[in-house]
């Protein structure tokens, strides 16, 4: 596999994911909600009365808010692998670069990579403002700067990435199977069920949020990554959407 080729079907696809208003309010918009709504919950609570959760509770309910970055990183992708594959199999763009001389690996990695870094970029750059704006919101009742702590670290630097590849690779694997957009989309977005079940266990004690726990559920989704990558490459078949997809 050729990781040059792979960058070229990546560059390509960020060329038309431009021209694609949908794709860009996709990548914009969640992490704009997640950054700024969670701290406007804190300050709206704490003016309205006059304080915020026990020192002991809150940062609990921090790792709770934190958690949301992970299912962003999951829900921001499906848009974007569906519309490489499904979207542009309907506009008739998909088959001249199926027809060059790229082996199956290569379409894929550029295709995964042109899902994946744009949605890393944006989780990023959403939880530097995220933590700025829990700090200015929390510093007073906790007397010292909640983020960036180790916990925040591995919910950023290991679990979101794996939730993200976890979520593009699922996405090549139903677009490889839709015929439009909107179906790809509503089956895509049951990959985001098992991420919204973690959160409400943890909300209820039964899973804690901490490293250990992060750990654990980042191995689970790496391993789930594995099995995902193997069916991923059997369902993109590029002599099959040539001659079966209509």
């Amino acid at each position: 596999m050729r990781l040059s080729k792979a960058w070229l079907v990546a560059s390509r696809d960020f060329k038309i994911f431009r021209r694609q208003k949908n794709i860009l309010y996709s990548i914009i918009v969640f992490p704009v909600i997640t950054s700024v709504l969670f701290p406007a919950i804190l300050e709206f609570t704490q003016q309205r009365s006059g304080g915020l959760s026990a020192p002991g509770v809150l940062p609990n309910l921090l790792n709770s808010f934190s958690f949301f970055f992970i299912i962003g990183a999951a829900y921001i992708p499906l848009g974007i692998a569906s519309y490489s594959i499904v979207g542009e199999k309907i506009e008739k763009s998909l088959e001249p670069l199926l027809a060059t001389p790229l082996t199956d690996g290569e379409i894929l990695l550029g295709k995964a990579l042109s899902a994946v870094l744009p949605t890393l970029v944006a989780m990023y750059a959403a939880s530097i403002v995220f933590m700025v704006g829990i700090d200015a919101t929390t510093v007073g009742k906790l007397g010292y700067n909640y983020f960036p702590n180790s916990t925040f670290g591995v919910l950023l630097l290991i679990l979101l990435p794996v939730a993200v590849v976890m979520s593009v690779l699922y996405s090549v694997i139903v677009s490889s199977r839709a015929n439009d957009v909107r179906s790809a989309n509503s089956y895509g977005i049951l990959i985001l069920f098992p991420l919204l079940a973690t959160y409400l266990l943890s909300e209820v004690g039964i899973i804690s949020l901490d490293i250990n726990g992060l750990l654990i559920i980042a191995g689970i989704l790496l391993a789930i990554d594995i099995a995902l990558y193997f069916v991923s490459k059997a369902a993109f078949q590029r002599e099959e959407i040539l001659t079966k997809w209509k």
